[in-house]
């Protein structure tokens, strides 16, 4: 009787190592788009163009809540920009019905901003000179003037948002900028001696502006960054201007 010998049954193979680069390439990736927004960022800061804006009061004025504190800006009512070159260029939405219409929502834009001819002065009690909007785009204009920028905004119902309205700040600054803040509420005119605001004005004139301005940097491509606030401070017969950096 003869037998027969079986072979063994075959092992299964090993998996082969996946390459590294199927590792580190999609490692990379995350930390790009993490990194991202940040590196634009603090780019704009080092070669961007110094715009000074001016606040506005919101209503209700939001103080500075955590961290953060909320702004907005004379360029940041649609109703101040009616009467500015390209604005009926821009597609509309009727307001309510009504005649008045404004920007469509959503609508991407460029806000032409030109710096002020008298240049800011060295006065301590002085605040930076704002810029002023001189006309509006759909696209971003290829040439401007060096006195010139465009920043880019994108419509709300009524306003446009820059990516400027939220910033924060150093822990440290926050109770005293909360007071400047409060101080500019113009139902607080003669509650805070901190803050010189300007006395009340005839109906027919326009309201005072609040004694706060932003200092941002506007990139190439018409991104706006935050840099610092300016805030124009009266205690007793001393008057100055208080820098906050963000």
């Amino acid at each position: 009787m003869t037998t027969t010998s079986e072979s063994p049954p075959a092992l299964p193979e090993s998996p082969r190592p996946l390459p590294i680069w199927r590792f580190w390439v999609p490692l990379l990736f995350q930390t790009v788009l993490i990194l991202g927004v940040p590196a634009q960022a603090v780019y704009t800061q080092l070669t961007g163009k110094t715009v000074i804006l001016q606040t506005v009061p919101v209503d209700p004025y939001e103080l500075l809540r955590g961290y953060s504190q909320t702004l907005r800006y004379d360029i940041s009512i649609q109703e101040n920009l009616r009467k500015l070159p390209g604005w009926n260029e821009l597609p509309k939405n009727p307001a309510n019905g009504k005649e008045l219409t404004f920007i469509k929502p959503g609508t991407q834009l460029y806000v032409i901003l030109q710096a002020p001819k008298v240049p800011t002065s060295s006065n301590s009690s002085k605040l930076p000179q704002t810029w002023k909007p001189i006309a509006l785009s759909r696209n971003f204009p290829s040439q401007l003037p060096p006195n010139q920028v465009a920043l880019k905004g994108l419509a709300e119902h009524g306003f446009i948002q820059y990516g400027l309205e939220t910033y924060y700040i150093p822990e440290d600054q926050r109770e005293q900028i909360n007071a400047d803040l409060r101080a500019a509420r113009p139902d607080n005119v003669n509650r805070s001696p901190q803050i010189q605001i300007l006395q009340p004005t005839e109906p027919s004139q326009p309201p005072p502006k609040p004694p706060i301005v932003m200092e941002i940097k506007v990139s190439a491509q018409g991104e706006g960054v935050p840099v610092s606030l300016w805030a124009r401070v009266n205690q007793g017969s001393k008057k100055w201007v208080r820098n906050y950096r963000f």
